[in-house]
């Protein structure tokens, strides 16, 4: 019997090429449509059908709510909205009932008194980004949502690639899914000081940047106020501080004209909630006579969503949702201006069907929980048939912001009454015997973050300061003198908290992150809670020995320091990984509940994880 001859290794290696680049140009070719599909816009906007929707009556004036978001990205930072939860939040809009309308809808409501769809939806992006007006069209296409970008005219000079220039704005137009408006001519700072009470002056938004960490709320923007010296004293006169603000007016009409043919009719005045133009009186009175001569509309205000036949055209809200807002959490904050229906999102409904929603409102996605509180309230979830649950364990993540409250509550009678409660509020962890404070302790210091001293923050505000100076001088001899300051600052060793000085007290901004992996342990009369680890009590003993509910709760958690002044009374609470299993001492203990995934569900979410990471970054990438 003959034997096979073996085949040339030279052939064997040409095929396996062959074979591997075939199998990339297929991947390739799935990812370019999957990119086209993500960035391209094919159909048209219709306006809405009077004949297909409910509309506002004589005896009702429900008026258009309006939200305006910073930017998008495929991506979630710290203010930009991510393509998929800005998805989530059209989808629960669309599915409310609201429609978009247009800037002259709202312009033919205040002048001719023309009836709006009962639920009207103004939306706008703010600040003129690029990568905005690419991956929120797409969604705002899906459903036939028109909406308004607003750009800086500065930028259409200075060719900044991260923002819309003028053949990109025509283009989106002529898209027919987007208006233009505009936010002024530039976004920049004056009168800044931070937060040591050193005056750093005018700042643009690089600058701004470079040193925002260490900055408090001691600063306004360009149009807002005289330019001043440290001592607040204006350092120009009532006429050179109009012919200012007029001078940004004027770039505003040329670049406008010049660029686009005209000047966009819609105008945010940045920034929102002085009461009048400008925090200044004698600025406000500049501001007003240019916006009410070259604008038909102006956003003065935010916070508030609704506007109604009350409102001035002049004096326009919107409300601003964050990137850390889930669905509900939006909704949340329209139904409370609006007292209008909502569709709340319950995700997953078999996962939900293992709680009852006692008060604010849940949604289930995957492994994670959010429970959204009503405003000024505590959102509650009971865990159903756990009324047993005596000697257990539980286990979650507790990913909402430091700002807020998120609670668990083992051993609890029917209507919280009595239990063991263990919460994080404000970054603050609290345990409770019934009654009874067992513990209390900030969780940074608990889990052994290393404290910042008072010296050492404002040693690193000086660093980034001086930085900005030798970045920025005006002269040579300038940059140098702070380049040899700058050295000296590296070279200086402030004291340490372990050296005896003060602790620095970071106020906690409303949009800080937080994630702990919490873990509760209940055995007869002992308790044990730990945090990332740490043990806050372990084997205490307790008075609540009896079996009881396994609940969760979130909650508002007072008035919230925002840098940037924004407000927000609802707090969404998430828990991740929620587990309880039996605490009895055996090897392996039964798992009682879970919202874990698990086998092939677990192989199917972490696979369309992978997948989304390799479609964002081949989109950002090329």
């Amino acid at each position: 019997m003959s034997r096979r001859k073996p085949m040339d290794p030279v052939r064997r290696k040409n095929i396996k090429k062959v074979v591997r680049s075939i199998a990339e140009g297929v991947i390739l070719i799935v990812l370019l449509v999957l990119v086209i599909q993500a960035l391209f816009t094919f159909d048209t906007y219709e306006p809405y059908d009077e004949t297909k929707i409910e509309m506002a009556t004589d005896e009702e004036d429900t008026g258009f709510i309006a939200l305006s978001y910073f930017g998008v990205d495929r991506n979630e930072t710290k203010t930009l909205i991510s393509t998929e939860r800005l998805q989530e939040h059209i989808d629960a809009l669309s599915a409310s009932g609201y429609v978009t309308i247009t800037q002259q809808d709202i312009l033919d409501y205040y002048r001719e008194g023309k009836k709006l769809p009962k639920k009207s939806l103004f939306l706008m992006f703010e600040d003129g980004r690029r990568d905005t007006a690419i991956f929120a069209q797409k969604v705002t296409e899906k459903y036939n949502y028109i909406s308004t970008i607003m750009t800086y005219a500065q930028k259409f000079e200075t060719k900044d690639s991260k923002f819309l220039m003028p053949e990109d704005l025509k283009a989106l137009e002529k898209g027919t899914f987007c208006e233009l408006g505009t936010n002024g001519y530039r976004l920049e700072y004056i009168n800044v000081y931070d937060r040591y009470d050193r005056f750093l002056g005018n700042l643009n938004t690089l600058e701004y940047a470079h040193v925002q960490p260490f900055l408090g709320r001691e600063y306004n923007h360009y149009l807002m106020d005289y330019i001043r010296d440290e001592y607040g004293i204006p350092r120009e006169s009532r006429e050179q501080m109009k012919t200012r603000i007029d001078f940004d007016y004027d770039e505003i009409e040329r670049i406008y004209t010049e660029e686009l043919g005209e000047v966009p009719g819609m105008y945010v005045l940045m920034h929102s909630n002085t009461g009048m133009f400008g925090e200044n009186e004698k600025v406000s009175a500049v501001n007003q006579a240019r916006i009410f001569d070259m604008f038909d509309m102006n956003f003065n205000r935010e916070g508030y969503v609704l506007n109604t036949q009350e409102s001035s055209l002049y004096d326009l809200t919107r409300t601003q949702p964050q990137a850390y807002w889930h669905t509900n959490h939006l909704l949340m904050r329209i139904w409370d201006d609006t007292d209008q229906d909502m569709a709340w999102v319950d995700g997953d409904t078999e996962r939900k069907s293992n709680w009852e929603e006692l008060n604010g409102k849940a949604e289930f996605q995957d492994n994670e929980i959010y429970l959204t509180c009503e405003p000024e309230c505590v959102g509650t979830l009971r865990l159903r048939d756990s009324e047993s649950y005596k000697d257990v364990i539980v286990n979650t993540r507790l990913a909402g912001n430091k700002l807020g409250i998120q609670s668990v509550y083992v051993r609890a009678d029917e209507n919280l009454g009595n239990g063991i409660c263990v919460k994080i509020e404000n970054n603050e962890l609290y345990i409770l015997d019934g009654d009874t404070l067992l513990y209390q302790e900030n969780i940074d210091k608990l889990t052994q973050v290393e404290p910042v001293s008072v010296e050492e923050d404002d040693m690193a505000a000086q660093i980034a300061e001086k930085e900005l100076e030798v970045q920025y001088a005006t002269t040579v001899q300038k940059g140098k003198n702070a380049a040899v300051e700058l050295a000296v600052l590296n070279d200086t060793d402030p004291l340490s908290v372990e050296d005896g000085a003060e602790e620095y007290i970071e106020d906690i901004n409303i949009n800080d992150p937080a994630d702990r992996q919490l873990s509760i342990a209940v055995k007869d009369n002992l308790l044990t809670v730990s945090v990332d680890g740490y043990y806050a009590v372990q084997d205490e003993e307790i008075h609540t020995t009896d079996a009881g509910y396994v609940f969760i709760q979130s909650g508002w958690g007072g008035e919230a320091y925002s840098q940037r002044n924004l407000a927000d009374d609802v707090y969404d609470g998430v828990f991740v990984d929620f587990e309880v299993t039996q605490n009895t001492g055996a090897e392996e203990e039964t798992v009682l509940y879970d919202n874990k995934m698990h086998g092939f569900e677990w192989f199917c979410w972490k696979s369309g994880k992978i997948w989304k990471t390799v479609i964002n970054w081949f989109i950002e990438t090329f």
